[in-house]
């Protein structure tokens, strides 16, 4: 009973004194094509942006994921309220590094509002002299935040599909 209690002991003294590191690495890749999304569920209008190559894009080589997924839905958002006054949408961006696969996934998205639904949406789409994403420079900081928040995406992700 004794050593149990030291075993104890020794344990939480290593989970205090021990914090996880972060294993993920980044990877500069020369072109990836994105492209936007923007709803409301204020009103039935949708917004597709063109694809576009977005050059020397930061990857999360652990899943292949886009560093900086929220600054370029950022992008988008600001210019729905900024330029087009429309504040409460909810804007989201797709990406692959392949064109191909970015038309699949951009083609997936158009069907479920068009042909995949009752309901009737009103489906615009924002040129590339509309709107354009803008690479972001991600410095050491931002990395390790941008990886913070990928990997909390990643745990709320797994939480909602075990509920």
């Amino acid at each position: 009973m004794k050593s149990f209690k030291y075993l104890f002991f020794a344990i939480t003294l290593m989970a205090l004194f021990t914090s996880p590191e972060v294993s993920a690495k980044k990877r500069l890749v020369k072109k990836v094509h994105m492209f936007g999304f923007s709803a409301s569920f204020r009103d039935s209008v949708i917004y597709f942006t063109n694809i576009q190559a977005v050059d020397n894009v930061w990857m999360d080589t652990k899943g292949n994921i886009l560093l900086g997924r929220n600054s370029y839905a950022s992008q988008l958002k600001n210019y729905m309220t900024n330029s087009l006054g429309m504040p409460h949408r909810t804007c989201i961006v797709m990406f692959a590094e392949k064109r191909k696969d970015a038309d699949k996934k951009l083609l997936k998205l158009k069907r479920k509002y068009t042909e995949k639904t009752k309901d009737k949406y009103d489906i615009r789409y924002l040129t590339d002299t509309d709107f354009s994403f803008q690479s972001l420079n991600l410095d050491e900081s931002d990395f390790e935040e941008a990886v913070e928040e990928n990997q909390q995406e990643s745990r709320k992700g797994k939480n909602k599909s075990k509920k």
